[in-house]
């Protein structure tokens, strides 16, 4: 992040937003799912389906062992993928530009911002050396095309709020977790929807990003009653319920608190009914680039960049008390290579 980003207060970016949630509270408008300038178009990759995982639940957080030894920025061994980054001259990303707090871009000066961002340009500049973050291009992606992206090779990295498990884990690879977040609910009316369950017994309307497990889970039988309303993105839930079409949306934490700032109508309720570990993706066959990243989020944790940057979008931004933020998980390497 750049010296003018960082330390801004949250009202100002609020502010600023204000731009674009103007547009969608008009009735006709969505919020863009493009970053416009030099950043690249949005990555077309159909969906495939994920073979089925035998339990969800085993094995999410463990990633390989990072290496030992981190290469020099500027100087990647030969025959990896991070030199193959390097000769090439650019790191390739699949991001967000509208979820605000984590990516999401800044409509005066058109730069994504935002806690995945911070994460990659460190990635960067490891690869690189310094001015690392110029040399990235970002992609911009909805939650659906964040797994296609990467099997087809149109991106190295994704870094898009993207919750770690099993099923996932069949397809790409996972760095270890750098940010622990919960699913919630965004409600307008606290009152009658104090909680996902009020909801459920409501047979209320709460949307949900397709491609995400948000809507995985609020899917589940313990949810029947619900009505699911699936759309291409999340920002699109938020202008779902500007328009009527829902009743609530569905959403890790991190996100639903950009949304109630931007909104000041909506409100998160109740408590968080999972748990959501981001970690940033990469292709299945690229174990080096995963233990590379790796050893760049070790190192991260030790010097405090990584509390730094969540300290920096959570907490200076005024979307969270500092006692809500949750400490930067311990990574677990016992994942053996493939």
């Amino acid at each position: 992040m750049n010296a003018r980003t960082r330390g801004r207060r949250w009202p100002a970016a609020v502010c600023a937003l204000g731009m674009v949630v103007g547009a969608a509270c008009s009735g006709d408008a969505t919020l863009p799912d493009e970053v416009a300038g030099s950043i690249a178009e949005a990555t077309t990759t159909p969906t495939t389906a994920a073979p089925a995982c035998p339990d969800p639940s085993a094995y999410a957080s463990m990633t390989y062992e990072p290496l030992e030894v981190l290469p020099e920025p500027g100087d990647m061994p030969d025959g990896t993928t991070m030199a193959e980054i390097q000769d090439r001259g650019q790191l390739v990303v699949g991001v967000s530009a509208d979820t605000l707090l984590f990516g999401s871009r800044n409509p005066l000066n058109g730069d994504i911002e935002g806690f995945d961002i911070d994460v990659l340009k460190t990635v960067a500049r490891a690869i690189f050396g310094d001015g690392g973050e110029e040399r990235i291009v970002y992609k911009v992606i909805t939650y659906a095309q964040r797994l296609p992206s990467l099997e087809a090779g149109d991106v190295d990295i994704v870094a898009h709020t993207m919750t770690i498990n099993c099923n996932r884990w069949l397809r790409i690879a996972f760095s270890s977790v750098y940010y622990q977040a919960g699913q919630k609910v965004l409600v307008k009316d606290k009152e009658r929807f104090p909680d996902v369950f009020a909801l459920r017994d409501a047979g209320a309307r709460v949307c949900a990003p397709e491609g995400s497990t948000n809507i995985d889970e609020i899917s589940k039988a313990e949810y029947a009653g619900v009505i699911v309303v699936p759309k291409p993105d999340i920002s699109d839930c938020l202008v779902a319920m500007q328009q009527g079409q829902a009743d609530a949306t569905t959403g890790d934490d991190t996100v639903l608190a950009g949304f109630a700032a931007q909104d000041p109508s909506t409100e998160l309720v109740g408590d968080a009914f999972t748990q959501e570990p981001y970690g940033l993706g990469m292709n299945l066959d690229d174990s080096d680039l995963v233990q590379f990243v790796n050893a760049v989020l070790d190192q991260a944790r030790a010097d405090g960049t990584l509390e730094q940057i969540a300290r920096t979008w959570l907490v200076d931004t005024g979307a969270l008390d500092a006692e809500d933020v949750p400490p930067v998980p311990e990574p677990d390497y016992t994942r053996a290579l493939p």
